[in-house]
């Protein structure tokens, strides 16, 4: 934030050949239209900002009103005063979850671009570099594009890191030594539908400002917007086949442990089966009743083992000749 203007965390001053000044206060208050393009960012979370915003800044309420908003989903709206565009960025700031998207939202007229957040967006800080460093927009079409740029490399990233992640887990589950593996996999299909939750309004807003921003974007601006159309598209449908194959997993893992289940329970039943006649027959001899066999006899006990032996013996046999075992 600039230390001479706490309302503004940036303000330039574009010069219409890639280059931009920074300036404070007090020029950006005395600021024309013919000074050349000029771009504020602010964070409306700052009363200061807000006031300025509601008060002194001169937009329409449309644009006000989006700018302040609490929560917001891409969208692009075009008028006689302006465009008005709300975008999302993954989110890349330290400790946080990166599908916890950011919003941008930017008011652009002729010759003036106020745009808007409520926490830090990486890419806004890329455009700032670039005219800090020549190599930046030149017009408020060219702004609109290279923030889109922006935006898709970090979501590009962001998706990369996506499917990177399937291939481990699909070599997890393959080798069989996936531990916590049911929580990644959640915690990767959260991740898939909340970025895709944005993207595909993302996509539309896009689509809808190349086919209505004639008046405001010159046929090189709109084709670079068509292309970044494109690669959230193509983001889109990296991300539904991330989602397919996360289900396949999750299947697959759900297999794996029905699998297990059932091996257990067969090695359960195998020996309940083989132990029933010897329970049957220790039983049987343990009735408390007169008469029964070997009561008398010294041998009594070791005639039973023999018995239980042979009758376990025999069931085992039986299963094996069966291939039950």
């Amino acid at each position: 934030m600039n230390a001479s203007d706490p309302h503004f965390l940036h303000s330039f001053l574009l010069d219409g050949k890639g280059g931009g000044q920074e300036i404070d206060s007090t020029v950006f208050s005395q600021w024309s239209a013919d000074q050349g393009l000029l771009w504020a960012h602010i964070d409306v979370s700052d009363p200061e900002a807000s006031r300025w915003l509601t008060e002194d800044s001169g937009l329409p309420d449309l644009a006000i009103d989006t700018l302040l908003a609490g929560e917001t989903r891409p969208r692009s709206v075009i008028n006689k005063d302006g465009m008005l565009i709300v975008l999302r960025g993954v989110n890349t700031n330290p400790g946080a979850d990166p599908e916890d998207m950011v919003s941008v939202r930017v008011w652009i007229e002729d010759q003036r671009i106020i745009s808007s957040q409520r926490r830090r967006l990486l890419s806004v800080d890329d455009v700032c570099e670039s005219l800090m460093s020549n190599d930046g927009p030149t017009s408020p079409g060219e702004f609109v594009v290279a923030l889109v740029e922006q935006l898709a490399d970090r979501i590009g990233g962001f998706v990369d890191s996506i499917e990177d992640r399937i291939d481990n887990s699909e070599d997890e589950i393959s080798s069989g030594k996936a531990p916590g593996f049911r929580q990644r996999l959640a915690a990767l299909r959260r991740q898939i539908a909340e970025v895709r939750r944005f993207l595909a309004p993302q996509r539309d807003a896009l689509d809808r400002l190349t086919r209505q921003s004639n008046a405001w974007l010159t046929e090189a601006e709109a084709h670079g917007l068509r292309q970044e159309a494109d690669r959230i598209t193509r983001f889109l449908e990296d991300l539904d086949l991330a989602r397919e194959r996360a289900v396949v997993l999750q299947e697959e893992l759900l297999s794996l442990i029905a699998q297990e289940q059932n091996a257990r329970m067969y090695v359960l039943s195998v020996v309940a089966a083989i132990f029933l006649p010897l329970s049957f027959i220790t039983g049987l001899l343990g009735m408390n009743v007169g008469g029964l066999p070997g009561l008398e006899n010294s041998a009594g006990f070791a005639w039973s083992i023999v018995v239980m032996i042979v009758a376990g013996s025999a069931l085992l046999l039986f299963f094996r000749w069966k291939k039950w075992l």
